[in-house]
C-alpha cells in the first residue's frame, strides 16, 4: 500500500507539537480521513508537510502507537491500525494486540513474559467458586476505605519471605488493578504543581514515562550501569532539574536484569532524603528473594513498594499491592478511592483465598520454576553471548555482537517468526539505545516452539550482519 496524501494542521492545535499531532491523528480516524490499514508517511516526508523536525514526528508516532492509533510495522512503516475503526464524538481507541497469534501459527512472541499454566486456572477457578457461594447484600454496596481491609490482611502473606517487611500492617498497603494502576496511583498521591520531575533510569520499564505523561509530569532520564541507577547522576539531575520522585527496579532491572548492591542502595537513598525525593520501587517482576533489604525498609519515610501478581500468577485478574511509606496508607487508599472507588469485590474475595490457602505463594514458585526450566534452556543455546541475567527471572538481556544493531536484529528475527524487544523501547526521551535486546521467556509456548524460537536467534548471530542485509 502506498502512503497516504493525509497531512495536519497543527497550527490550530495548542501545546508541544508532538501532542498536536497525536490529536490530528484521532480527529482523522474518528472523521474517517484515515481508514483501518492505511499507510502513513514517513518521519522525515510528514516532518517536511508539517514543517516540523522529525523528532517531532517520531514522537508523534510512537505515541499514537502505544495508545493503539497506529501499528509499526518493522521494515515497512507505520500504518493505521487494523483494530481501529471510525469513531463517534466521544468514543476512544483503547490498546490493542497487533497480532492475532491464532492466525499467525508459527509466531513465537518474546516481547513479554508469558505464564506458563501452572495451576493458576484451576485455584482460580475453585476460589472463584468458593467466592460466589458468599455473595450477599455487601455486594451491592460501594467499596469503601476500610471495606478491603480483610483482603489486605491475607495480602501481607505475599511479603513473608521478606524478613525486612515484617514491620508493614495491613494499614500500609494499598491494592490495584496491576503494578502499572499502582505507579498511577503512587505519582497521583506524590505529584504536585503543573510540571512536576520525575527521575528513572536511563533504560528504564516504559510504563514509567506512561504514568508520567498521564500525569503531565517530566520524566528525565539518569545514568545507569550494572547495579542501575548511579547515585551521582541522580544527584547531578536533581541539582538542574529539581525533582519529586525517583522511580527504579532495584531487585530486576528492567531490561538489564542487572541488581543493585547495598552500598549503591544506600546511596540511592541518601541522595533522594538530600532533596526530598519520594522513591518508587519497582518489584514487579518479584524475583527470587535474594536478602538483600528492600528500598521500602531503608527509607521507610519515602518509599512506596510496588508488586504484582501479573509476573507470577494471573495478569488477567489485575492485582497489585503498593506498600506505602509509614504514615501514608490512608492517603494512598484515598487517593485509589477518588480514582477507582476501590478493587471490585469478586477481585478482593477470589483474591483473598489465593492468599489465605498459601496457593499464591505456591503459584509463584511453582511458575518461578517452570521460567527457571526455560531460562536454562536459552543460556544452553545462548551462553557464549553477553547476557544479563538472574535465576527465576522471565527475561534476559542480550548485547549483540560488533556489527549488529537492535532495530536489524529485531527485524530479522520477526522475518524468523520470533519478536523481540529493541533497546530503544526503553529508552527515555532522547536517550542513546544501546544495540541490545530484551528476550522474554514464553512459558504460554510449548518447550519445543521456545526451543526452535532460541535456537532460530542462536542462528541468527551465528552470521554476520552484512550476511543479512541487502
Amino acid at each position: 500500500m502506498t502512503d497516504t496524501s493525509w497531512t495536519a494542521d497543527l497550527t490550530r492545535q495548542s501545546g508541544p507539537k508532538y501532542l498536536a499531532l497525536v490529536r490530528a491523528l484521532r480527529e482523522g480516524i474518528r472523521r474517517g480521513d484515515l481508514t483501518p490499514g492505511a499507510k502513513l508517511p514517513t518521519v522525515r516526508d510528514l516532518a517536511w508537510r508539517l514543517g516540523v523536525t522529525p523528532g517531532t514526528v517520531a514522537r508523534g508516532y510512537q505515541i499514537a502507537t502505544q495508545e493503539g492509533l497506529l501499528q509499526a510495522v518493522v521494515g515497512r512503516g507505520t500504518f493505521v491500525s487494523t483494530q481501529s475503526r471510525r469513531m463517534g464524538p466521544t468514543e476512544t481507541i483503547y490498546p490493542m494486540s497487533t497480532r492475532d497469534p491464532e492466525a499467525e501459527e508459527g509466531i513465537v512472541d518474546l516481547r513479554s513474559p508469558q505464564l506458563p499454566d501452572i495451576g493458576q486456572t484451576e485455584a482460580l477457578s475453585r476460589a472463584m467458586i468458593a467466592a460466589a457461594h458468599d455473595i450477599g447484600g455487601h455486594y451491592l454496596e460501594y467499596p469503601g476505605l476500610k471495606r478491603d481491609e480483610y483482603c489486605r490482611r491475607a495480602a501481607l502473606s505475599w511479603f513473608s519471605e521478606y524478613t525486612d517487611f515484617d514491620t508493614v500492617t495491613a494499614d500500609d498497603l494499598v491494592l490495584t488493578h496491576g503494578g502499572q494502576n499502582g505507579i498511577n496511583v503512587v505519582m497521583q498521591c506524590c505529584l504536585r504543581g503543573e510540571r512536576p520531575v520525575i527521575h528513572a533510569e536511563a533504560l528504564a520499564y516504559p510504563g514509567f514515562r506512561h504514568a508520567a505523561r498521564l500525569n503531565r509530569a517530566e520524566i528525565r532520564a539518569v545514568a545507569i550501569d550494572g547495579e542501575g541507577m548511579i547515585p551521582e547522576a541522580l544527584d547531578a539531575a536533581c541539582r538542574r532539574h529539581g525533582g519529586q520522585l525517583v522511580c527504579v527496579t532495584p531487585d530486576a532491572q528492567n531490561p538489564t536484569a542487572g541488581r543493585m548492591g547495598m552500598a549503591r542502595r544506600h546511596a540511592l537513598i541518601e541522595v533522594a532524603r538530600r532533596h526530598d525525593l519520594q522513591i518508587i520501587e519497582d518489584d514487579c517482576y518479584t524475583a527470587p528473594v535474594t536478602g538483600l533489604a528492600s528500598l521500602r525498609s531503608l527509607a521507610p519515610e519515602r518509599c512506596w513498594h510496588i508488586s504484582s501478581l501479573s509476573k507470577s500468577i494471573s495478569a488477567g485478574m489485575r492485582f497489585g499491592i503498593v506498600v506505602a511509606p509509614e504514615g501514608m496508607g490512608e492517603a494512598g487508599r484515598l487517593t485509589a478511592q477518588h480514582s477507582y472507588f476501590g478493587l471490585s469485590r469478586p477481585v478482593t474475595d477470589i483474591m483473598t483465598r489465593l492468599f489465605e490457602s498459601g496457593e499464591a505463594l505456591d503459584l509463584k514458585h511453582r511458575a518461578q520454576a517452570e521460567m527457571g526450566r526455560r531460562l536454562q534452556m536459552l543460556l544452553q543455546a545462548l551462553g557464549d553471548q553477553e547476557l544479563g541475567w538472574q535465576p527465576g527471572l522471565s527475561f534476559v538481556w542480550l548485547t549483540l555482537p560488533l556489527g549488529w544493531r537492535a532495530s536489524a536484529f529485531a527485524r530479522m528475527a520477526e522475518a524468523e517468526g520470533v519478536l523481540l524487544r529493541a533497546a530503544d523501547e526503553y529508552v527515555l526521551q532522547d536517550g542513546q539505545a544501546p544495540n541490545a535486546v530484551r528476550i522474554a521467556l514464553a512459558g504460554g509456548v510449548s518447550e519445543e516452539r521456545f526451543r526452535q524460537a532460541i535456537d532460530t536467534l542462536k542462528r541468527l548471530l551465528e552470521r554476520m550482519p552484512n550476511d543479512l542485509l541487502v
